[in-house]
């Protein structure tokens, strides 16, 4: 059966870049739509009552669906195209930390590192709200150590973040990172595994069209799409 893929997106925003990571990682084809959500379109408005991305809509004969909101979107792909399965078939307690990870990067890393980061450093821009505040990215990169002395911990003995496979909870951290990483705002050197970690998420074929991405006024660093770095 043909399905008509469409998603409706921001190419900087981390959870956009999850949904396009695992429609990556499941080789699923999807049309794209950028969305300039700040200037609150319409069209958006019409398919999420938040006015926010990202909106997947999948069209089949006789059936049209709205997907809204990031988790949303993972639960419904993971289940409708079970290969391959990012919530371990296998594992229990893989499956219960990989959801505890998903959870602690769209709450508690979006509200500590992103809410000051990337809201100094990208929307402030995209809005013309004028120059970074430098006490709240101070703030923010203090937050981002104390998250990545986190992932330390568990990449010191672990392949994966939730486990021995790759998972919704790598899809979460790499995405966020990612957009972070964008503004070369993550201290790699000081996070070995970590850092060995997104080396491998950044190899993925899944995440070639996240390293291309660019957008005008907002330039990446200079080792951003470099998968050595």
């Amino acid at each position: 059966m043909s399905v008509d893929r469409t998603l409706h997106h921001f190419p900087l925003d981390p959870f956009s870049r999850e949904v396009r990571l695992v429609l990556g990682e499941k080789r699923l084809r999807f049309t794209e739509v950028a969305e300039r959500y700040w200037e609150q379109p319409e069209t958006l408005a019409a398919l999420n009552p938040s006015g926010l991305p990202p909106v997947l809509v999948e069209l089949r004969p006789g059936e049209r669906l709205v997907v809204c909101e990031s988790r949303a979107i993972l639960e419904y792909l993971d289940e409708r195209y079970a290969d391959p399965a990012l919530l371990s078939n296998h594992d229990v307690a893989e499956r219960v930390e990989a959801r505890r990870l998903l959870h602690w990067f769209d709450r508690k890393f979006d509200y500590e590192v992103n809410s000051l980061v990337l809201h100094e450093k990208m929307e402030k821009r995209l809005l013309g709200l004028g120059a970074p505040d430098l006490t709240a990215l101070r703030a923010g990169r203090q937050a981002l150590r104390a998250h990545l002395t986190h992932l330390e911990g568990l990449l010191n003995n672990r392949d994966w973040l939730a486990g021995a496979r790759m998972s919704l909870a790598d899809i979460a951290g790499g995405a966020h990172l990612s957009v972070v990483d964008y503004f070369g705002e993550v201290p790699w050197e000081d996070f070995p595994a970590t850092r060995l970690w997104y080396s491998k998420m950044k190899s993925r074929p899944c995440f070639r069209p996240l390293l291309n991405d660019r957008y005008p006024g907002l330039q990446p660093a200079s080792h951003y799409d470099d998968l050595d770095f």
